[in-house]
């Protein structure tokens, strides 16, 4: 599925993972699992735009959860194409993600992620290893 992924695509992997169930926030889709947010539609506001610059993307904006400040810095260095932040994520667990940009394997590798950083250890146990 080379570039521009879209929210069917997203849908598909977030609800194709153990407990998972679409939700809305602050009107947006989102999906959860164990009643907390991994995935989220995030339109950018006024003040993110003002951030970004010239940086800021056309397409739809997805968040995702990630593993600390320490996994969030790893995946801008890693995938500066794809992924990105504005000052109101400053110290927040999560990255922004450019939709149109993003090719399937990074897209459910992204998803996929999120969902274990964020579900439940009896959920994530069931699920088994990442690697199986």
């Amino acid at each position: 599925m080379g570039g521009m992924a879209t929210w069917a695509d997203v849908e598909r992997i977030a609800t194709g993972l153990p407990a998972v169930e679409e939700s809305t926030t602050w009107g947006n889709r989102c999906w959860k699992v164990g009643g907390k947010t991994f995935v989220w539609v995030r339109p950018l506001g006024k003040k993110d735009r003002a951030d970004l610059g010239d940086a800021v993307p056309d397409g739809e904006v997805m968040a995702v959860r990630v593993d600390g400040e320490g996994g969030k810095a790893e995946l801008l260095a890693a995938e500066p194409e794809v992924c990105f932040t504005v000052p109101h994520f400053d110290g927040f667990p999560a990255v922004l993600v450019r939709l149109d940009d993003v090719e399937g394997t990074l897209l459910t590798e992204l998803v996929e992620d999120a969902w274990q950083v964020m579900a439940p250890p009896k959920v994530r146990s069931d699920h088994g290893p990442r690697d199986a």
